[in-house]
């Protein structure tokens, strides 16, 4: 409405606020245009302006059209628009029901009984702006028409484009033509025209959707991907997108074309209905397919139903339950099948007619320290998921080429504070390779350690425990030499009275039930002398009460003793670290060369190689422990006797960025029984360089001379002559386009555990970024003894915002328990994406038997 004051017209902003009373403010300045105008009365008469600019606002928002538009795509035929350029963003208003209209002129035609906001109309409504070049609202027909650059921006930040709008007051019936919406979530959509009916329904002509950005350089080129449907409507109660006559583009190309599908629409997190199939074969059921049907149940609640029907067997039905809790979430998995053709698995463990299997898992918190969980796992047969290639339980690769050793059922509780830790769980492997009866049963084990916060005569004081129990049924033993029917003899079921004896076997799992509880006590204080010379001192008491039970199966006696055995260990220790760092300043950088010796001094190991060793079976002796104070693995074993590790650390930090470590060193028995030169049931320390009076040499070096490059080497050389026992080397490099890393390793035989020939290897792996997002990467393992490569991994992506594009080949020899040969196995896999529409893949495995 345009107002005179002294004969000179004026610009006319008005405020409404509820109850119809319109504020106005006064902007001098010039007028386009005039016509028969009259003043509108605050409560008067045939129209309220608030009505007016309240049905804009709303009307803008198409009554949830544009809810429709924010899940479907934009401009009438493929996205070759070009975005208006940005208008300042309009000021926040807070949420009070208050609207604000800014326009060069508001006219009333009291004729016609319309109302026009004309030029550069700006409306703001609860964090909703709307802008046009005119806004007209007709009371006759009590419709609302915008028209002329029209851009509304939600408080979501959904920004929609048109030129025309036509809608009636309530909202219910209407029309936007050249629609075009941009979502917060980068989904866009375009139509040549949207109808709106019944309140509901919205029906988008010639619409086009999209999750892909418009080329930056060219943004008439059509995006990577897009829908096209003759026909998209809207749903809005049922959340959901019909398209009709719909076709599939890739770069302006159609690929696929569909008479019809819907989808919920992209404000839709979960919805009930069929997800996008999937394709896998495998020898023993052919070739499958997937048809996974997803049912929303409720807010905290789902399920997934993967019915595969395969060619040879049948349909495998899968189903997952899934549900979120305010504490925690918890999902199960059912699996079964009635085989067709159980012939095809003759021989094997699946040569059943029903296979089947469950599996479980969840975690819950008690409060924001403690938490607890589960997970399980029962199965018809072992060989099932390894048969039908269940995804879950496949290698990162999604190959399946390394079958799982076995699946871990397990009940646990674990707490962490500011310097303690404590877990407790009761676990029980189901073995896959059938050999149920060697596979122990863990009930419970305990861990608990804490750091005291306040220091103790002046130095750090720590404590740990540790509690386990377990049992199995039979013995497990490993062969170790190349004699003739060596592999048999270590079975238990040979009948051969010279069987499974120390030197043709290792006992890798005792039968019966094992009981200890370990508790140590920690202490250490670090002081720095006048002369820089920092010391050390440290002492610790361990004990462990044993209780075992083995029983006398054929062998057995030769590593352990049978029947009960009660035995209490006790270990103290005392010792002191001595460092003496150099620091040498040059204008480079700095190099610090710090002489490092620890004496430790303590009793022999009682019990030593007379106790089963279940978690202490891993012993490597490099630079990484040669000043632990217990160089085993595990609590099983105790290291006694005195010892004395000395060597030499050298740092060199250069000020252009780099560092270059060194450390070179060696372990000296001083007194006492060596306790890695006592043979226990599996020969741990025997052979690892620490079982001689004057260990073998040991060095590591790192050199980083940026974040881009890494390299490291580790060594053991043997004490008397030098030779390498143990060498590897890495080096890493990334790049902003590609990245290699590549690992040598070279060890020396350890006959006593079983490795009677040197192993020599190398592990490579890198990939390149051949284009903006296009990616090659590959690895594979050359096993340089035998001259073949045991594994290798070709791939090739693409991802972007909006598209994934992957696939991978990938070979493996596979290893099974026994005699039998590996297999060669070969894996395709392929996988699709399409952001918020869906994603698809496909594999397909075979074997191929052979000697190796």
């Amino acid at each position: 409405m345009v107002a005179r004051s002294g004969g000179r017209p004026h610009r006319l902003f008005g405020l409404v606020v509820p109850g119809g009373r319109l504020v106005t403010a006064v902007h001098r300045g010039p007028v386009s245009r005039l016509t028969r105008r009259t003043s509108v009365r605050a409560n008067g008469g045939g129209l309220s302006i608030r009505r007016l600019l309240l049905a804009v606002v709303t009307a803008a928002s198409l009554g949830g059209l544009i809810d429709a538009a924010a899940v479907v795509p934009a401009t009438a035929q493929s996205f070759t628009y070009n975005p208006l350029p940005p208008r300042p963003k309009p000021p926040k208003v807070a949420n009070d029901n208050q609207m604000l209209v800014q326009a060069t002129e508001v006219d009333y035609d009291y004729n016609n009984s319309r109302v026009s906001a004309v030029g550069n109309v700006q409306l703001f409504y609860n964090g909703t702006s709307v802008e046009a070049d005119r806004v007209i609202y007709d009371q006759k027909t009590k419709r609302l028409h915008a028209e002329g650059n029209i851009r509304m921006t939600d408080a979501d930040g959904k920004i929609t484009y048109a030129e025309i709008l036509d809608l009636s007051d309530d909202y219910r019936d209407g029309f936007v033509d050249s629609l075009r919406v941009d979502t917060a979530d980068q989904t866009r959509m375009a139509a040549s025209r949207a109808d709106r009916s019944s309140g509901n329904y919205t029906v988008f002509e010639n619409g086009v959707y999209t999750a892909c950005a418009p080329c930056k350089d060219d943004p008439k080129k059509p995006p990577l991907w897009q829908v096209k449907g003759a026909r998209i409507i809207h749903d809005q109660q049922e959340k959901m997108l019909y398209f009709e006559t719909a076709q599939l583009e890739f770069f302006g190309v159609p690929l696929a074309y569909m008479p019809y599908f819907s989808t919920p629409d992209p404000t839709v997190k979960r919805k009930t209905g069929f997800l996008m199939p999937g394709f896998t074969s495998n020898t023993p059921f052919g070739y499958g397919v997937e048809v996974p049907f997803y049912w929303a149940i409720a807010p905290d609640m789902d399920m997934t139903f993967s019915p595969r029907i395969t060619s040879r067997q049948g349909v495998l039905f899968q189903t997952e339950f899934r549900q979120r809790l305010l504490d925690g979430a918890y999902q199960i998995r059912v699996y079964g099948i009635d085989q067709l053709d159980p012939g095809a698995l003759a021989g094997q463990p699946g040569d059943r007619q029903f296979r089947g299997a469950v599996d479980t898992k969840g975690q819950f918190a008690l409060n924001d320290k403690w938490v607890w969980g589960w997970d399980g796992v029962v199965m018809s047969d072992y060989y099932f998921f390894s048969d039908y290639r269940l995804s879950q339980y496949r290698d990162p690769l999604g190959s399946f080429l390394y079958l799982p050793t076995d699946a871990l059922s397990q009940l646990y509780l674990t707490g962490v504070g500011n310097r303690s830790f404590f877990d407790a769980r009761t676990m029980y492997w189901l073995s896959y390779s059938g050999n149920q009866s060697q596979v122990p049963i863990v009930y419970p084990v305990i861990d608990y350690s804490n750091v005291l916060n306040y220091p103790v005569f002046g130095g750090e004081f720590s404590y740990k425990t540790n509690f386990v129990n377990m049992s199995r049924d039979t013995a497990v033993f490993d062969p170790i030499t190349t004699l003739a029917n060596t592999s048999s003899l270590c079975t238990t079921t040979s009948a051969d009275p010279l069987a499974r004896t120390p030197s043709q076997c290792l006992l890798r799992g005792f039968p019966g039930t094992y009981t200890r509880l370990t508790a140590e006590a920690q202490w250490r204080k670090s002081f720095t002398d006048p002369f820089g010379q920092i010391w050390t001192p440290f002492a610790s008491l361990r004990a462990d009460a044993i209780n075992s039970s083995i029983s006398n199966q054929p062998g057995v006696s030769n590593f352990l003793p049978v029947g009960d055995t009660q035995a209490f260990r006790l270990m103290p220790t005392v010792g002191l670290e001595y460092r003496y760092p150099f620091i040498n300043v040059q204008p480079w950088g700095s190099t610090t060369i710090e002489p490092i010796a620890q004496i430790i001094i303590r009793p022999n190991e009682t019990y030593a190689g007379k106790l089963p060793n279940e978690d202490a079976q891993s012993m490597v002796f490099d630079s990484s422990n040669l000043f632990s104070v217990d160089k085993f693995s595990g609590y099983d074993r105790v290291e006694g006797g005195g010892r004395a590790n000395v060597g030499v650390q050298s740092t060199t930090q250069f000020d252009k960025g780099g560092a270059v470590k060194v450390l070179f060193g060696q372990s000296y028995q001083l007194f006492g029984m060596n306790s890695f030169a006592v043979q226990d049931s599996i020969n741990t320390g025997l052979d690892s360089g620490l079982d001689k009076p004057r260990s073998d040499y040991v060095a590591g070096a790192s050199y980083s001379p940026n974040s881009t490059y890494t390299f490291s080497v580790r060594s053991r050389m043997d004490e008397q002559t030098w030779n390498v026992q143990r060498f590897e080397a890495e080096g890493r490099a990334n790049f902003n386009r590609w990245s290699v890393s590549m690992m040598y390793g070279n060890y020396a035989a350890q006959p006593e555990l079983g490795y009677l020939t040197r192993r020599e290897g190398i592990l490579t792996s890198g990939s390149i970024k051949v284009a903006a997002n296009w990616v090659v990467s590959g690895s594979a393992r050359w096993d340089l003894e035998a001259n073949k490569l045991n594994q290798y991994v070709l791939g090739a992506g693409y991802v972007d915002d909006c598209f994934v594009l992957a696939a991978n080949y990938v070979t493996s020899y596979s290893y099974s328990a026994g005699t039998a040969p590996p297999v060669l196995s070969h894996a395709f896999m392929f996988q699709i994406g399409l952001r918020t529409l869906a994603t698809s893949t496909g594999s397909s495995t075979s074997g191929l038997t052979g000697m190796q």
